[in-house]
């Protein structure tokens, strides 16, 4: 793991500790970085309470209990699929913020013609955020830890927003 992407998560752990505020992940193309991220600093239990990497609809439909009625007309890979993500793991497992990922990590684009190093990122809770991320690399795995470092960063914003 990146340094800079443990310290951004130590920074972000501590102040969710701080304020007694939780988190819940539903990330997709960061294929679980952005979960590894949070849980690589010690006492990550007392601010995350889980997250699922959402890759399929199956895994929308199942683990996110997020029917095919609610995303009509919202493609994957976009800034609204993002905050449906968000919204629903939050209030999924109680807590105070959501934050989800959807993109296309790479080499090639997805199948709705976004290029590789596109991701939507959002965050649910007190304050929204949301952001759509070009990193113009086919790279997959430098694409997988932009999407972390962004999916981080849009979150320490949006709690320091928050207060």
């Amino acid at each position: 793991m990146p340094t800079n992407d443990l310290s951004i998560a130590g920074a972000l752990g501590a102040l969710l500790k701080e304020r007694k505020q939780t988190l819940a992940v539903a990330e997709s193309s960061a294929g679980g970085l952005i979960s590894a991220a949070l849980l690589a600093v010690p006492g990550a239990s007392a601010y995350f309470l889980g997250g699922g990497v959402i890759y399929t609809q199956a895994a929308r439909r199942g683990l996110l209990r997020v029917g095919d009625e609610t995303v009509k007309g919202i493609r994957s890979s976009t800034e609204a699929y993002a905050q449906i993500k968000a919204k629903a793991v939050r209030e999924m497992l109680g807590a105070t913020w959501g934050l989800a990922e959807t993109g296309a990590s790479g080499p090639t684009g997805n199948r709705y013609g976004d290029a590789a190093g596109h991701a939507c990122i959002a965050v649910a809770g007190p304050v929204e955020r949301v952001i759509t991320v070009e990193t113009g690399d086919v790279d997959r795995e430098r694409n997988m830890w932009a999407f972390t470092r962004a999916a981080l960063t849009l979150l320490e914003e949006a709690v320091r927003a928050a207060h």
